[in-house]
């Protein structure tokens, strides 16, 4: 009898012995797909997940690119057609009958490409504003890096940029052409550098106000009225230079004036370039965006119980 149970468990002993053993994997070794960690501190902003989830940024990219114009006649075609109507009226209320001097240059190139910058960075400052109050739904559902969100918002700004940007180079091709006074320059090698400062003064901006307004939702009624009036204190439908002196210092403290100025210098050759004051926008989009990057780390961890 006790032979007989013997020769049954010898087989599973020798499959027991013949299986390989997977080797066992601490937490430091790599064992685990996910680790949770107490927050280290308001300084670490974990801005290595953004990489890993940059197919999630990308798929919310399409979403804000291809949503906003579905099921409209006329689609994507709306990112030419308000900057051109835009600028036509700019033309015939500034130009024709404000009169409004343009430095020399073409009254309907100056107003294009300060309609077409200035909705870059507006676009950008109003859309990540909402971050927040518009996706706390989608926060409350699932995890990932809540700044994927106004990131892929951002990019997807700068998609629509691009596509307003290449029709003004068309107008300005066919005016240079027709002989207009328009000089593009060597600083036109400044765009990305331009392009970036925009992106971190919207991007900072916004981020502020959106973990404001988790508390605060008087907020979210003031970012398009706030924006509209920082456009007048921004040279975009006139130039520095037609501001009196007495008033011109608000003009040259305004962050964001060196890089309108820069960019109709650039592509117009018209306004002025000034690398120092460029390097102050360059400081005040930095400092913009940390302090943007902190507060909303911080925000981010309480917001489901206040928006």
């Amino acid at each position: 009898m006790t032979a007989q149970i013997a020769e049954a468990q010898a087989p599973e002993s020798a499959a027991a012995e013949d299986t390989p053993k997977l080797p066992e994997l601490g937490p430091d070794e790599g064992g685990w797909t996910s680790v949770i960690r107490p927050h280290e501190g308001i300084l670490n902003l974990h801005l290595g997940e953004l990489w890993r989830y940059r197919d999630l940024i990308m798929l919310f990219v399409w979403r804000d690119f291809v949503a906003l114009y579905k099921q409209t006649v006329f689609g994507p075609a709306w990112h030419l057609i308000t900057p051109l109507i835009t600028t036509f009226a700019y033309n015939i209320v500034f130009g024709k009958i404000a009169r409004l001097p343009t430095d020399g240059a073409p009254q309907f190139l100056f107003y294009m490409i300060g309609t077409v910058v200035w909705a870059f960075y507006s676009g950008c400052l109003v859309a990540t504003s909402a971050t927040f109050t518009g996706n706390a739904g989608l926060f409350g559902k699932v995890y990932f890096p809540r700044l994927a969100i106004p990131i892929a918002t951002v990019i997807s700004h700068l998609v629509k940029f691009g596509i307003q940007f290449v029709f003004f180079l068309i107008f300005l091709a066919i005016f240079a052409a027709r002989g207009a006074s328009v000089s593009p320059n060597s600083a036109v090698l400044l765009t990305p550098v331009l392009l970036l400062l925009l992106a971190m003064f919207g991007l900072g901006g916004g981020i502020i106000v959106s973990s404001a307004t988790t508390r605060y939702r008087d907020l979210s009624f003031l970012v398009g009225f706030g924006v509209q009036l920082l456009m007048y204190a921004t040279p975009v439908i006139y130039p520095t230079s037609l501001v009196p002196e007495a008033w011109r210092w608000i003009a040259r403290w305004n962050p964001l004036s060196p890089i309108m100025e820069t960019f109709r210098y650039a592509f117009l050759g018209a306004g002025v370039f000034n690398p120092i004051w460029l390097l102050y926008s360059a400081a005040c989009a930095l400092v913009l965006l940390f302090v943007g990057l902190v507060l909303f780390h911080r925000v981010e961890r309480t917001f489901m119980d206040t928006v």
